[in-house]
């Protein structure tokens, strides 16, 4: 029976308020109105930008919500005016847009479209209502970050989804959403690492393996990653970093940053690329003081807590080291997706190692919990 017009009753996992844990409950999904797409979330990975925000850290961050940002699945219904996906489509959702109209994405310098920004930011779809109700208060509930993908149905904005080829396992193309290919671009598209570089990664979580992967593929020569767990060691020489140091094992120095000294002393000189990939402003400003003088960069990846910010001495730029930042890698999801799913098709690119747990939705708080374990680089939930 189809369900095109109709109202959907499925599974969500909705965050009540900050600091609790999800709930898992049926809720009532509208159809899609003029310029959306309703979509049947098959899978969706973890991330820590869904703990950031159910810890009420986030200014951005309203409840009751359905949290998730890093899914894929299948068009289910499309609303007025919607051409680039068709039903039966599969998808990756994307909580950085992509209108191809805007003035940021006609600029050509930036992936930061605004078509839908506002809106999102606000947790509502771009008129201003929302989808989501619960069925158990009647109570509507928050959209997040354009995508909500801790639902088994979803209604996102046309700019916030992307068609990709069918035979790519959505498994692993849910982490192309989010983890993956902010690390990743970050390196390639963001910084434009050059051959024979050396690279210093901080945090080697998703993100960080993910700009290791990045840039090993530019041609770096030295690529250090730097985490205070030692599990972390293997992967991030499996994802192409050539050294691996632990920050607790660096002695201290007095009257200076003891990291720094030490890089800068093992480079000669300093990186000349550095990635901050904790949302540590302490981690930030090391990163790029540990960057070369004349030409380092260094570019910030993780995301602050609320109201917190970076701070160096102006002596640091001026003597011409450059601080960047890069969200979702710098990459147009619509744009530039569909290839790099073609690359992992053909063996090209790196995605079925990032996934070390997998839970079902029904146990999806479990989920969160590895993230804490120290042993997990994503996990995946199964909405089915």
């Amino acid at each position: 029976m189809s369900t095109e017009g109709k109202t959907i009753t499925c599974k969500a996992a909705i965050a009540w308020e900050a600091n609790k844990p999800l709930s898992v409950e049926d809720v009532h999904v509208a159809p899609p109105r003029e310029g959306e797409v309703r979509v049947r979330v098959t899978f969706t990975g973890l991330c820590h930008t869904d703990v950031y925000t159910l810890s009420g850290a986030d200014p951005e961050g309203a409840f009751p919500s359905i949290l998730g940002h890093e899914g894929a699945g299948v068009v289910e219904s499309i609303g007025e005016g919607v051409t680039d996906v068709r039903p039966g489509d599969n998808v990756i959702l994307l909580y950085t847009a992509e209108c191809r109209k805007c003035k940021f994405c006609t600029s050509g310098k930036t992936n930061l479209c605004q078509a839908v920004r506002a809106t999102q930011g606000q947790g509502v779809m771009p008129d201003g209502t929302k989808r989501f109700t619960s069925a158990r208060t009647g109570q509507e509930l928050f959209h997040f970050m354009g995508t909500s993908t801790f639902s088994q149905y979803t209604v996102v904005s046309q700019y916030s989804l992307v068609a990709v080829d069918p035979k790519a396992p959505m498994d692993r193309t849910c982490l192309l959403g989010c983890g993956v290919t902010t690390g990743y671009g970050a390196a390639v598209y963001t910084a434009k690492i050059e051959p024979r570089s050396t690279v210093a990664i901080w945090g080697m979580g998703c993100v960080g393996l993910a700009v290791a992967y990045g840039a090993r593929e530019r041609g770096a020569k030295r690529i250090i990653a730097i985490d205070m767990n030692p599990a972390k060691e293997a992967w991030a020489k499996e994802f192409g970093a050539t050294e691996f140091i632990n920050p607790k094992d660096v002695p201290p120095v007095e009257g200076g940053d003891a990291m720094v000294q030490h890089l800068v002393a093992i480079t000669d000189g300093g990186l000349d690329y550095t990635f901050d990939c904790t949302g540590n402003i302490h981690v930030m400003r090391t990163a790029l003081e540990a960057c070369h003088k004349g030409w380092g960069v260094s570019t910030i990846i993780g995301v602050a807590k609320s109201g917190e910010e970076i701070s160096t001495r102006p002596f640091q730029l001026v003597t011409g080291r450059k601080w960047q930042g890069s969200a979702f890698g710098g990459v147009k999801g619509r744009t530039q997706l569909p290839g790099i799913v073609n690359r992992y098709l053909q063996g090209e690119f790196k995605v079925d190692e990032y996934v070390t747990h997998r839970e079902p939705l029904s146990r999806i708080n479990e989920g969160l919990e590895h993230m804490h374990e120290g042993q997990c680089i994503r996990c995946v939930v199964d909405l089915a």
